[in-house]
């Protein structure tokens, strides 16, 4: 128990993390975002009629939103989520990803962006499927993979007072379900705790991210007088984890465990790096 309670300490002052500071003030950020609503709105009017128009106006409605993310160090899943619906409705597939990928970092069981995420996964040109192993952890482990990391910090937080509590109750009414529910509390405290546990430790190596480009040759180095990877280039909303920076390219592992390099100029990383 003693180990539970160090680790709630530690791990809920872990998710509970500084805001950036903002180069924009709090009325800039705010006509910023009702700029951005404004132009999607006259987008989705025009988009029937003045398809060259509506595009335009998606676009800077996209790029409104990534200023409110970048200069008003903004993140919260509504504002990626909204910037993944502009390039989305552009047919902007690698940068819509990349946005839903960010917005799932805060609002991982949100029905309607993972629809949108696996609707836009449908529209990319390259089919890589993911590893049968992958897949089966994601299956038996779905705590660590569905649940944010702060709501699994609040529910190891919640179990644990829960465990202490029946705990300290079975001494005064010595009831069996009592003990059970303990032991049950107790199981789930242990199992957030490890969660927790492991995805602080990988934490500073898990580097998701997406292609943007619409097309990347992948390459067997770190230049581009190495041969190709593949015989035909990465498309835009190819998923990858980042193996090793060195700059100017990325060495990546896809989602079938191929590994290549690929230059950073074309992709974009999920988790920002400090």
């Amino acid at each position: 128990m003693r180990v539970l309670f160090i680790g709630w300490i530690l791990l809920l002052a872990a998710v509970i993390a500084p805001a950036g500071e903002s180069s924009l003030s709090e009325s800039e950020r705010a006509d910023l975002f009702s700029q951005a609503k404004q132009l999607f709105r006259q987008a989705n009017d025009a988009s029937k009629k003045e398809p060259e128009m509506a595009r335009e106006l998606y676009q800077k409605s996209a790029l409104r939103f990534e200023r409110i993310a970048r200069e008003g160090s903004i993140r919260n899943g509504q504002l990626f989520y909204n910037t993944g619906n502009a390039y989305f409705r552009i047919n902007d597939i690698g940068r819509a990803i990349l946005n839903y990928r960010k917005a799932a970092l805060y609002t991982p069981n949100d029905i309607n962006l993972q629809q949108n995420l696996d609707f836009a996964r449908k529209k990319r040109k390259d089919a890589i499927e993911e590893r049968s192993e992958a897949k089966a952890l994601q299956i038996v482990f779905f705590w660590h993979y569905d649940f944010s990391m702060r709501l699994r910090a609040w529910v190891f937080g919640a179990s644990f007072a829960a465990a202490w509590l029946l705990a300290a109750c079975t001494l005064l009414v010595p009831k069996g379900y009592l003990k059970w529910l303990a032991a049950g509390a107790g199981m789930v405290a242990v199992l957030c705790l490890g969660s927790l546990i492991v995805e602080a430790a990988n934490s500073g190596r898990d580097q998701p991210g997406v292609i943007v480009a619409e097309s990347i040759v992948a390459r067997k180095g770190d230049s581009e007088s190495y041969e190709q990877s593949f015989r035909e280039p990465l498309h835009a909303g190819t998923e990858f984890q980042v193996v090793e920076d060195r700059g100017d390219w990325f060495n990546v592992s896809l989602a079938d465990g191929r590994e290549c390099w690929i230059p950073r100029s074309g992709v974009g990383l999920v988790k920002e790096r400090p």
